[in-house]
């Protein structure tokens, strides 16, 4: 039997996030300030309460999320969010933290992200997305353990999100079984070189090291225009650019103060088939506050 004490509240906020960042498939990413915002009410009653194109019983992924934990039984969810649903701005990851995170809240459990990593994990199936959304900042993770790099003062980013959506499993379908040793092995040192350029600011290096063989060029044909986009990045003003997770949305990383000059130029090459954001960088991950009755 469940047991719901009425009236308490618990209230929980989880950035976006972008992933693969280039050449770090499946184990970069940036939380992005864009985010998913919930609250949990003991009203005694379940309900999902939202004005998104997503379902409103228990196959929600938040509400599938929060009862690997507990029972969503007499409670109310009420949820708003600014990340699309599509196109690679994680919002389903972003979704998944958030159920987790408002169980173990009402249970009195722990919602440090090193308590929820793994159950996150195991609901996404990779560890890139969720951990950005659990620690913010940017992100290199093994799934097991996670290294956080404060986002450089001097980066910004402008989002190019396509209309047409492209499914992940289809997104993934496309990729290589196996790669040749040396692209590998130039995808490791771009990696490693991008996780330092991060750490000290320097955008030479960060520019230096957006590149990538292993999955974005595989997946081109699935979204050609999005394509083109990274390959003009900078003549578009970017200092380069990237997929966003499994696409078909870009990342244009940009220097601080020129984000605004960057997106009206994007906006101008690709208006009728995709929305132009703007978002900062979110050092911050999961926020949790829990309300006593009353509060």
């Amino acid at each position: 039997m469940v047991v719901v004490r009425m009236g308490r509240t618990v209230s929980v906020s989880v950035p976006g996030s972008s992933a693969n960042l280039g050449p770090g498939f499946d184990c970069m990413a940036a939380a992005v300030d864009l985010r998913v915002e919930v609250e949990v009410e003991e009203t005694g009653t379940f309900a999902v309460e939202h004005d998104l194109p997503l379902e409103i019983d228990r196959e929600n992924i938040l509400i599938r999320s929060f009862e690997r934990l507990r029972p969503a039984d007499g409670l109310t969810f009420r949820v708003r969010s600014d990340i699309p649903l599509s196109g690679g701005l994680g919002s389903s990851a972003s979704a998944i933290v958030a159920g987790l995170a408002a169980a173990a809240a009402l249970d009195g459990g722990s919602t440090e992200p090193d308590a929820l990593l793994p159950l996150a994990v195991d609901i996404e199936g990779h560890p890139d997305n969720v951990s950005a959304a659990l620690y913010g900042g940017f992100v290199l993770t093994d799934g097991r353990w996670t290294v956080r790099i404060e986002p450089p003062a001097t980066l910004e980013a402008v989002f190019v999100v396509p209309e047409e959506a492209v499914r992940t499993a289809a997104a993934r379908a496309v990729l290589p079984q196996s790669v040749p040793l040396e692209d590998a092995t130039a995808n490791v040192a771009w990696a490693a070189a991008l996780a330092l350029g991060l750490e000290r600011g320097d955008l030479d290096i960060v520019a230096h090291s957006l590149q990538d063989v292993l999955h974005q060029p595989h997946r081109a044909a699935l979204f050609p225009r999005s394509s083109a986009l990274i390959d003009d990045a900078v003549t578009i003003g970017a200092i380069g650019a990237t997929v966003s997770g499994a696409g078909p949305t870009v990342m244009l990383w940009v220097r601080a103060g020129e984000a605004e000059q960057v997106a009206d130029a994007v906006a101008d090459r690709t208006s009728g088939w995709a929305s132009v954001l703007r978002a900062p960088f979110s050092p911050d991950g999961l926020r949790v506050r829990v309300g006593a009755p009353g509060d």
